[in-house]
């Protein structure tokens, strides 16, 4: 750049470098184009339309991460908290998705079926995500965890599934759903046989071996006076996250 600047300052000046220049130019724009078949090598991955884009993280390793960062057992309010305010932030930057849904150390997001965004480019939807949502999570961890030193950086792991239906999206949604009451269900007795009972992680797991659901809510009633049902609806069925129409009236 510096070179034609010059070249520039010569025409004014009646040198004649200005043809110097441009040939450089020329030369530089063929080499350029010499190496431009490597993008030939890029995989095709526009997703399908008229399908809803769902885009699913995870937190990498979580288990490691929760136990070094001493969270609460079975449920930690300010980690669940601080999830949300990561889609919360996602979805305030990326505008076309319709509905998300979180529980423990994982966040679905699913974008309009008609999105638009970036061609429907799957690889930019997920990237755009996660890298969002991990950067949220450092950014915001003091607020959540204010006595609580972040000792590594955390790590997020993504997915992308299309779902031509309306009825798919729902089956999806409502497994995650029922993955979260299961899951929640299994951690709540197991940490209450830990911790009240002064039972060994392993011989919780062999107490809870076999059991059914009915099992599970019983041992938490009759040992610990614990009805299942009257504990918080987040960690029982995860979290919603939609938009609200706001009105904006002038005064």
């Amino acid at each position: 750049m510096l070179g034609c600047w010059r070249a520039a300052a010569a025409i004014s000046a009646g040198s004649g470098r200005w043809a110097g220049c441009v040939r450089g130019r020329r030369r530089l724009s063929m080499a350029k184009s010499k190496f431009e078949y490597v993008r030939d090598f890029e995989a095709d991955d526009t997703c399908l339309p008229n399908c809803w884009i769902v885009v699913r993280l995870d937190g990498r390793n979580f288990h490691r991460f929760s136990e070094q960062h001493e969270f609460k057992k079975p449920n930690d309010d300010r980690a669940l908290h601080l999830m949300t305010k990561c889609a919360q932030t996602v979805m305030q930057e990326l505008e076309d998705i319709a509905i998300a849904y979180g529980q423990s150390d994982e966040y679905s997001f699913v974008f309009k079926k008609k999105s638009r965004w970036f061609k429907r480019r799957a690889s930019k939807f997920m990237t755009h995500v996660v890298s969002q949502f991990a950067s949220s999570y450092v950014f915001y961890w003091k607020d959540y965890f204010k006595d609580q030193q972040l000792l590594y950086p955390p790590g997020f792991d993504g997915r992308i599934v299309l779902y031509p239906s309306n009825q798919n999206l729902k089956d999806y949604l409502s497994w995650r759903q029922a993955d979260c009451h299961i899951n929640n269900l299994y951690n709540t007795v197991f940490w209450m046989l830990v911790q009240r009972s002064g039972l060994t992680p392993v011989q919780a797991q062999d107490r809870l071996q076999g059991t059914l659901a009915g099992d599970k809510n019983e041992i938490l009633f009759s040992e610990f006076n614990i009805n299942y049902n009257n504990e918080p609806l987040m960690y029982r069925k995860g979290t919603v996250l939609i938009w609200q129409k706001v009105k904006n009236y002038i005064t």
